[in-house]
């Protein structure tokens, strides 16, 4: 697709998601929660599906919603909340250890710099980008598996792995949809751009989409 033709995509999509469920990390931000809870859901979410992730964080914010919070809770009664998200013995680490950072180094507030969250283990650029954007509106693009899968197949990038793909985007992607673009492209991949065997009949996007690396579809 032509560099030009973002614009349509956009818009199709936007269009296209009235109809979709938005990802939990999106409807928190909708709702105006914290920083906070951004970052604790976007951590849950990471190999997980997002209705899992929307269970178990509900979950666990209906037991604690503060780094103090957190810290009272034991290890297992946190496991027992999240499971069975993905990974999510070490999950319950990294939340332990990343409350137990906010509250020694920030005073228990989320930074709201890429950098700063980078510092933090277990939190890697999707993350910190979901939470700068969602959690205090500045600047960022999340990629994840669908932003870096379907901006490929489009033929917007080219690029191999969601880093490279972020550097991509920051480049070319017009500013002002940074923001909206991962919830757009996960709720489109969720359900029409699919990994595999994508459903390209109900696509809104299929003139445009050169379909790179699609061996099958539907």
């Amino acid at each position: 697709m032509k560099d030009s033709e973002i614009t349509i995509v956009i818009e199709a999509l936007t269009k296209d998601l009235s109809s979709k469920k938005l990802p939990i990390v999106s409807e928190l931000a909708d709702q105006k929660s914290t920083p906070f809870h951004i970052l604790i859901s976007t951590l849950l979410s990471l190999r997980t599906k997002d209705e899992v992730t929307e269970v178990a964080t509900r979950r666990l914010f209906a037991m604690a919603s503060t780094p103090a919070e957190m810290l009272k809770l034991s290890p297992d009664r946190i496991a027992d909340a999240i499971y069975p998200v993905g990974f999510y013995r070490n999950k319950t680490k990294t939340i332990l250890h990343v409350c137990r950072e906010l509250i020694e180094r920030y005073g228990s507030r989320v930074p709201d710099s890429i950098d700063e969250l980078l510092t933090f283990k277990g939190v890697g650029r999707k993350t910190a980008n979901l939470v700068v954007t969602l959690g205090y509106g500045g600047e960022g693009i999340c990629v994840d598996t669908h932003v870096h899968r379907i901006s490929n197949r489009l033929g917007y990038v080219r690029t191999k792995t969601p880093d490279e793909t972020e550097y991509a985007l920051r480049a070319k992607l017009p500013q002002k949809y940074w923001t909206e673009y991962n919830t757009l492209m996960v709720a489109f991949g969720r359900t029409v751009c699919r990994p595999i065997s994508p459903l390209c009949s109900q696509c809104p996007l299929y003139g445009l989409c050169e379909k790179v690396g699609v061996k099958k579809h539907r």
